[in-house]
């Protein structure tokens, strides 16, 4: 009679587990199915060696990232998803500009100096 208590106590956790794997699988295919979407950020009009022209561009960055990602969904794993998701937009585009103002602003804003980004003009 022990042994069935152990069984039954056990079954809720391994459900919890399944559901878990369940949930990531769907957000990991449901991140995987999507045709890359991308939005282009205009900055010709911007003064990108002064700070109020780095900052400005930034903004613009950061906004284009999270209108990419932004599902609009209520689930926490999927919110966790797209802020994934737009914290690597930002990098990737930051990091192809290759400004070395805008990448000390994005590492400083980031507070992660870890992340090797070109900086050479």
């Amino acid at each position: 009679m022990n042994s069935s208590v152990k069984i039954a106590n056990r079954m809720p956790l391994a459900f919890s587990a399944a559901m878990l794997l369940a949930c990531v699988w769907a957000v990991s295919t449901a991140f995987a199915g999507e045709q890359g979407r991308s939005e282009t950020v205009k900055f010709s009009d911007l003064d990108v060696n002064t700070s109020e022209g780095v900052k400005a561009l930034y903004g613009r960055i950061h906004a284009a990232a999270w209108r990419v990602c932004t599902n609009y969904s209520a689930d926490p794993i999927v919110q966790m998803g797209a802020r994934r998701c737009a914290s690597d937009a930002e990098a990737k585009a930051i990091g192809s500009l290759n400004l070395p103002q805008l990448t000390a602003f994005y590492q400083a804003k980031a507070g992660d100096h870890t992340q090797p980004l070109s900086a050479n003009r």
